[in-house]
C-alpha cells in the first residue's frame, strides 16, 4: 500500500514540471496562427468576395456564382475579387493567431483539468491502460468540440469588427472610388465610428459569437478525421493535416452555413442615422432570418453555398498545413 502511494506521489510530481512545459509551449499556437491566416487569404478571398455578394443581394441580380465571378471580373478586374482583402490579410493573420492560439490552450486545459488526459493533439492514437478497460490517454473529439466553441467565442471579438468592414466594402459594386460610400477599410470605420460609436463598429457581435458556436463541429470532425487518417493511411503527416483540414472545414459549412448567411445579412444591413446609407431593415437577429426565409424559402439560407463549400476545402486545408508545420518546427 505504502508504495503504490509512493508511486501515485512521484507520478504526479513528474506530470507538474510536464504541465509546466506545456504551458511554455502554449506560445506555439499564436505564432503558427498568423501564417495559417496568411495562407487563408491568399487562397481563399476570391471564393468568399462571391458568396457575400450572392449572400447579400437579390436572386435576379446573378444567377449563380458563376455569373456573379464573370460579372466581377469585367465590370472591376480580378483586383475586384480582391476587394476588402486589407481587413482580412491583418485581420485573419490577428484573428487566426488568438483562434489557433487560444485553441490549443483550451485543449490543454480542458484535457488536463477535465478528461485527465496527457495528449490533445488532434488526431492522437489511443493509449492503452492497464487492466480489463483501457482509458483513451488522448483527448476525445468531445473535448476538441468543446474547446473549438470556447476559441470561437474568444475570436468573435476580433472577427465581429473585421469581417462587419470586410463585408461592407464587398458590396460595394462601383468600379470608382469616388462612386463608393467607403473608399477603403479606414474611411468605413471612420465613418462608422463617427455616426455610431464603438458598437456600430462591433454590429453584428451576436450573430458572429452564434455563427462561430459551430467550431464545434469543425475541431470535433478535424481530430476524428485525423486520427483515421493517421490509423489507416501512410500518408504523411502535412497531407494528413492537409486532408483533415480541407474535409472538416467542409463539414463545418455545412451545418453553419444558414447562421453565416443571416450574419452577413445583420452586417450588410444599412446603419441609417448620420451615415445616410439607407434604412435599417434588421433590428434583431431574427428578423433577418425571416427576412431570408420570406424572399426565398428555405432554399434562401443556402444561397451563395457552393463557393463557399469550394473555398473551404482549399483555403482551411492550406491554412492548417501551415499551422501544424510551423507547430512542429518552432521549438
Amino acid at each position: 500500500m505504502a508504495e503504490a502511494t509512493a508511486s501515485e506521489s512521484s507520478t504526479r510530481l513528474a506530470a507538474v514540471p510536464e504541465a509546466a512545459t506545456a504551458a511554455k509551449r502554449d506560445y506555439k499556437g499564436f505564432v503558427a496562427g498568423v501564417f495559417s491566416g496568411i495562407a487563408k487569404l491568399s487562397v481563399g478571398h476570391p471564393f468568399d468576395t462571391v458568396k457575400v455578394r450572392l449572400q447579400t443581394t437579390r436572386a435576379s441580380r446573378f444567377s449563380g456564382p458563376l455569373e456573379c465571378l464573370l460579372q466581377t471580373v469585367r465590370n472591376e478586374g480580378v483586383t475586384g475579387l480582391y476587394k476588402g482583402a486589407t481587413p482580412p490579410l491583418l485581420g485573419w493573420m490577428f484573428m487566426d493567431s488568438v483562434m489557433l492560439g487560444s485553441l490549443n490552450v483550451y485543449r490543454r486545459l480542458i484535457a488536463q483539468h477535465v478528461f485527465r488526459v496527457d495528449s490533445w493533439a488532434p488526431g492522437a492514437a489511443s493509449g492503452a491502460g492497464s487492466g480489463p478497460s483501457p482509458e483513451p490517454s488522448h483527448l476525445p473529439p468531445l473535448g476538441h468540440g468543446i474547446a473549438g466553441i470556447m476559441a470561437g467565442a474568444t475570436v468573435s471579438f476580433i472577427a465581429a469588427p473585421v469581417e462587419h468592414i470586410k463585408a461592407r466594402l464587398q458590396i460595394q459594386y462601383a468600379a470608382r472610388k469616388s462612386e463608393r460610400l467607403y473608399s477603403g477599410p479606414v474611411d468605413c470605420v471612420r465613418k462608422i465610428y463617427a455616426h455610431h460609436g464603438v458598437r456600430g463598429v462591433f454590429h453584428g457581435l451576436s450573430a458572429t459569437l452564434l455563427f462561430r458556436g459551430f467550431f464545434f463541429f469543425w475541431w470535433a470532425s478535424y481530430d476524428v478525421l485525423s486520427r483515421a487518417l493517421r490509423q489507416n493511411t501512410h500518408l504523411s503527416s502535412p497531407a494528413i493535416n492537409f486532408w483533415a483540414g480541407g474535409l472538416s472545414a467542409q463539414v463545418f459549412w455545412l451545418t453553419s452555413y444558414p447562421s453565416d448567411l443571416v450574419k452577413q445579412r445583420i452586417m450588410t444591413d444599412p446603419l441609417g442615422g448620420g451615415l445616410r446609407d439607407g434604412e435599417k431593415r434588421f433590428p434583431r437577429w431574427r428578423d433577418a432570418a425571416a427576412a431570408v426565409y420570406w424572399e426565398s424559402g428555405w432554399r434562401g439560407y443556402w444561397r451563395g453555398f457552393l463557393p463557399c463549400f469550394l473555398r473551404a476545402f482549399p483555403a482551411n486545408a492550406m491554412a492548417l498545413v501551415a499551422f501544424e508545420g510551423v507547430m512542429r518546427t518552432l521549438p
